[in-house]
């Protein structure tokens, strides 16, 4: 580990050593930007690129099981969502299946793989801070607003220092998985010009909140008219409904938007699987 770099108020720190950059087509640096309701988060930086390549940044935020530890926080997507794994795989297509569980069927893994060949995947930077719960504090509505400014106007920042990518808004997009996918739509919203695309992962989200949220997203997309929705949910996850549910409110307000509903559960071997290759993908090829 090497010292800190000065970031303004953030501090970055190297996690990784230089023989694992070697031999890996990434890094994963930990940066430190203090906030009031989180200060850490990872960043995933390619090391596979051209020179003066640069690609677009990915906040990805996590569940609620990692939300009470910063520590396993900052790690759940590299570690436990199969963000190391998904993204060397689809640096050496063709996707195969992993798991004997059929969570990719047929045709989408022929048209995953299609996609592949005719335009390989160029790569993104990925920052994954840690995601707190937002809902269980004092005042959610002002949490959720102060996490969202700290995302949006120093770590996203921050994250611009440390990695090759172009430092702006047609080239940042926003993410979130379960508990994280509500807390991505209230940051997009309150930020609708900061990001060119906004996803969210079996989000956890009601039936009763999919007008409001279509609503919010229909005006976003009034101030931002580039703006890419994808709503990815599967077959098993308990939220299927609300995110359905959020894409037919999406479709009567006529805004555009992808959803994909491929087989599993809600679990983190659907993420390792599928669901985290879905997410990068879309993010990198820019719809």
């Amino acid at each position: 580990m090497r010292a800190g770099l000065a970031l303004g108020a953030a501090a970055a720190r190297v996690c990784t050593s230089s023989d694992a950059r070697a031999q890996q087509p990434f890094e994963v640096r930990e940066l430190t930007v203090k906030g009031k309701h989180a200060s850490r988060a990872s960043l995933l930086i390619p090391k596979h690129l051209a020179r003066d390549q640069k690609v677009g940044l990915l906040v990805a935020l996590h569940g609620l099981g990692e939300s009470g530890d910063p520590s396993l926080g900052v790690r759940a997507w590299l570690d436990l969502y199969g963000l190391r794994t998904s993204y060397e795989r689809l640096l050496a297509p063709p996707i195969q299946r992993t798991s004997k569980r059929k969570d990719w069927t047929d045709e989408r893994l022929r048209e995953v793989n299609k996609s592949l060949d005719e335009k390989p995947f160029a790569g993104l930077a990925v920052l994954c801070p840690f995601t707190p719960n937002v809902r269980k504090m004092a005042d959610p509505a002002s949490a959720q607003r102060e996490y969202g400014d700290w995302l949006t106007n120093e770590l996203v920042p921050a994250a611009r220092e440390q990695a090759p990518v172009l430092a702006t808004a047609a080239a940042t997009a926003i993410d979130g998985c379960s508990m994280g996918g509500p807390i991505a739509i209230e940051t997009l919203l309150a930020h609708p010009t900061s990001y060119r695309a906004l996803g969210v992962v079996q989000p956890a989200i009601g039936v009763a909140r999919a007008a409001h949220w279509a609503k919010g997203l229909a005006a976003a997309r009034e101030k931002n008219a580039s703006l890419a929705i994808h709503l990815l949910t599967s077959e098993g996850d308990p939220f299927e409904d609300a995110t359905r549910a959020l894409a037919k409110e999406l479709g009567a307000r006529k805004v555009p938007h992808t959803l994909r509903v491929p087989p599993g559960p809600h679990d983190q071997p659907w993420l390792r699987e599928t669901g985290t290759i879905e997410m990068l993908l879309f993010h990198e090829r820019g719809r």
